[in-house]
């Protein structure tokens, strides 16, 4: 879009005189033959640059009449771009150290005088993204970082937003938390992650690779198996104890289902007391609103059933009115209440034994892999075998039905799982989850959220997921960069890092265009092919 305002004048002038005096492809002393003059706009007010420009005149020289112009003009601003480094620094301080959405950055920006739109906004931190994912992903930094360290333990994981598009794929170190490298695969088969871990190799140079952790998927078991025969493959307890342990959450959360419908004469007891403010009012309206704090607490699995909770704190408030009915002269509001919790309670009293007893083995598994005494990978192993032994005959004998079965897939999850569960206890800081990974993959839905106001991730954290995810990381991973240095020490490899990620738009771009005229959409094709088709 083109500019609607004049543009700033320079508040004062700086020179930029190049030191390369010489060719480099003919060595030839160059002349300097104009002065390129730019206005840049940066968090101090407008600088006009005043850039010599050098020429070869050399015959036959492969150099011969192109411009070389002075080196120091790149630590100011990028080519082709009107705003300084310095202020596309301070976005990206803004966006990943201190949260700050858009137009927050906007509203900043503009309380410091610099004259910059929106949408220039959200421009500029995409230039940000590029610039700091090639610092945090050079090879050279991150070999000799993973050199002093002296071996590497991985992680692999993969994103996916949108259901049916790319999924962003990442390879991190854990002992080190530097991202290695981030890519947008169409799909995440093993022929598509054997390139990708061989590139983190690459990366990696002659660091070994002590040890990899990861969910169960099995593909990147596969790709590991073909591209990492060697190293152990750890797979990721929480995940393990997840998928083992689905088909009793969803009996929990059944059983919760059940309670919550007949806690629901709840409300009508707050509506009783409503606008009272004697004692048995405000007696009652506690009551209810720890009834209604314990109906909204929901706990992710594996480890903490929300519906177990929700009953035993039902019960904790149950006996809290029963102690004081004891005591006499109760409010008749708090007699209500008791007899819903009561009915509740006793209506579906028969389904939490069996369902206790069924996570209680969840839980001394739990226990086993924390090997909190320290065990070996064979001692942990023997107590995991042993208390699986157990579980076999204890479900033989007394559970039938839902609880059998879904104790029957804790046991067939387990088998699948077996191999990888036990590396972590024989390789020093092999961790034994990837949470880390997920925990990364967390923190750049967050700043979605922020940017976008949107609960699910936009189509743009995998677009552009190559280089945020690497931006959103180094936040934690480097220190705070100012302009100059900020400034790409390669700019082709910084302009063909941006002319990949406007490939990978054009997609999305099409995508949009056939959802809003699907019919033009498809003519326009025809019409396109129409000179390759036989008349």
């Amino acid at each position: 879009m083109a500019r609607t305002t004049a543009r700033p004048v320079a508040t004062r002038e700086v020179r930029l005189d190049s030191e390369r005096r010489r060719c480099e492809a003919c060595g030839t002393r160059t002349r300097a033959d104009w002065r390129s003059r730019r206005c840049v706009t940066t968090l101090t007010g407008c600088v006009g640059l005043s850039v010599q420009v050098r020429v070869c005149h050399h015959e036959g020289c492969l150099l011969k009449g192109v411009s070389l112009r002075a080196e120091g003009e790149g630590h100011w601003v990028l080519p082709e771009h009107e705003f300084g480094l310095d202020v596309l620094a301070f976005i990206g301080a803004q966006r990943y150290r201190e949260h700050r959405s858009v137009p927050e950055i906007h509203a900043l920006l503009r309380q410091r005088g610099v004259a910059i739109s929106e949408r220039t906004c959200t421009n500029l931190l995409d230039r940000y993204d590029e610039l700091i994912s090639l610092k945090l992903l050079d090879s050279q930094r991150l070999r000799a970082t993973l050199n002093h360290q002296g071996r590497a333990v991985l992680a692999i994981d993969g994103l996916a937003p949108d259901v049916g598009h790319e999924v962003l794929w990442v390879v991190r170190e854990c002992l080190s938390g530097q991202v290695l490298l981030a890519r947008a695969l169409l799909t995440g088969g093993e022929q598509e992650l054997i390139p990708l871990i061989d590139e983190a190799k690459r990366a990696l140079g002659r660091v070994p690779i002590v040890g990899v952790v990861s969910d169960g998927q099995r593909s990147i078991r596969n790709a590991l198996a073909h591209a990492l025969p060697q190293v152990p493959h750890q797979l990721c307890h929480f995940h393990y104890l997840r998928e083992a342990a689905r088909p009793l959450y969803e009996a929990d959360r059944h059983a919760k289902k059940e309670l919550k419908k007949r806690v629901r004469e709840v409300r009508k007891v707050e509506r009783a007391v409503e606008g009272r403010q004697d004692a048995g009012a405000r007696a009652t309206r506690a009551y209810a609103a720890a009834v209604r704090s314990a109906l909204t607490d929901d706990h992710r699995p594996p480890l903490k059933p929300s519906g177990l909770l929700l009953r035993r704190r039902l019960d904790a408030i149950e006996k809290s009115l029963e102690r004081v009915f004891k005591r006499g002269g109760w409010p008749p509001e708090l007699s209500r209440l008791h007899a819903v919790l009561r009915n509740a309670l006793k209506a579906t009293a028969s389904m939490w034994p069996g369902l206790a007893r069924a996570y209680q083995w969840v839980e001394r598994t739990a226990a086993i892999l924390r090997n909190e005494t320290g065990l070996d990978a064979a001692g942990v192993r023997r107590r995991l075998a042993a208390l699986l032994a157990t579980l076999v005959r204890w479900t033989r004998r007394r559970h039938r039905g839902v609880l059998r079965q879904a104790l029957a897939h804790f046991l067939l999850e387990t088998r699948r799982y077996w191999k990888g569960l036990f590396h972590c206890y024989d390789v020093p800081d092999l961790p034994r989850t990837d949470n880390d990974l997920e925990h990364l993959f967390g923190t750049c839905r967050y700043h979605e959220r922020r940017a976008s106001g949107r609960v699910r991730g936009s189509a743009g954290l995998v677009v552009r997921g190559a280089v945020r995810l690497p931006a959103i990381a180094s936040a934690s991973l480097l220190p705070a960069i100012d302009g100059p240095h900020l400034a790409p020490g390669d700019l082709h490899e910084w302009q063909r890092l941006r002319a990949q990620l406007e490939q990978r738009r054009v997609p999305r771009i099409m995508g949009r265009r056939f959802r809003a005229n699907p019919d033009g959409y498809l003519r326009a094709i025809e019409e396109e092919l129409r000179s390759y088709l036989p008349v």
